[in-house]
């Protein structure tokens, strides 16, 4: 992934950090045409692993702001900051937008080009080989950006202790957010998301404090999907076993009453 431009070499921004709204200097001056890629060619992630931990996050997280036509839940994706300037980008592993459309067909986002917004919450899933910028320059870059909250989540325990890392900006400074023990494991609350980052055998989970639920990745949505037709199966089989008991039943019931009818009818004189 492309590094961010080194900050003694960026212009300084002026910015909003209360609102995280990005005000582009010099935006004013004359266009020109200007080529903003949306690759690098390099892979998405360290491992399998990480491609998969910040793939069911952008996936749940999708998922849960669906309703949402304010929200752009974005992934892997090259957001630009400063415009006519192709170097001034960054690219989280997972973001999310806020006071944007939900538009589904960016290739790169450009805060220019939506109203100043930057991400409200971004997560890194981190590792030893990115930590140097993960905890340097992304840092910086992003508490400068007015990025609300930055999160970062180590899953293989390389070098974070907790593996679970969460920052909130005060007074236009990150401050880390401590995690607390609730329900057997550490967790704390993004405000910003109004949604638990819970720490579970190793793995990161989103829960949803006001519905008392976890946000499913799909795998264990498709799991929620296989029980629940399973046990649908179940009961349509116990049904059809009780309409068979009770057809079998009846069909006793007639049979005996059948065979009463006709022994009364040879009891009969004449029968």
């Amino acid at each position: 992934m492309p590094q961010a431009e080194p900050i003694s070499r960026r212009p300084r921004p002026v910015s909003s950090r209360l609102t995280g709204v990005w005000r582009q200097p010099n935006s004013n001056g004359p266009k020109a045409r200007v080529h903003y890629p949306d690759s690098d060619g390099e892979p998405m992630g360290e491992s399998f692993l990480h491609i998969d931990v910040a793939t069911d996050a952008r996936t749940v997280l999708l998922v849960h702001h669906a309703d949402r036509a304010d929200a752009c839940v974005g992934g892997n994706n090259f957001v630009y900051y400063e415009e006519g300037n192709p170097r001034a980008v960054v690219v989280p592993d997972v973001f999310v937008v806020f006071g944007v459309p939900k538009r589904t067909d960016r290739r790169v986002f450009k805060v220019w080009e939506e109203g100043g917004r930057v991400p409200d919450f971004v997560l890194e899933v981190t590792s030893r080989k990115t930590r140097r910028n993960d905890e340097g320059e992304k840092k910086d870059l992003y508490e400068r950006l007015g990025v609300t909250e930055y999160w970062q989540f180590d899953p293989t325990g390389d070098y974070l202790d907790p593996i679970l890392k969460g920052r909130a900006l005060a007074d236009g400074r990150y401050r880390e957010l401590g995690l607390e023990r609730r329900d057997g494991g550490l967790c704390r609350l993004s405000e910003v998301l109004g949604l638990d980052l819970r720490l579970e055998a190793g793995r990161l989970r989103f829960f949803n404090p006001k519905r008392g639920e976890y946000l499913l990745t799909p795998e264990e949505q498709h799991q929620v999907n296989r029980e629940q037709r399973q046990a649908l199966d179940e009961r349509d089989q116990a049904l059809k076993e009780r309409d068979r008991a009770v057809d079998q039943q009846r069909r006793a019931l007639e049979a005996a009453e059948a065979r009463i009818r006709e022994l009364e009818r040879q009891r009969r004189p004449g029968g």
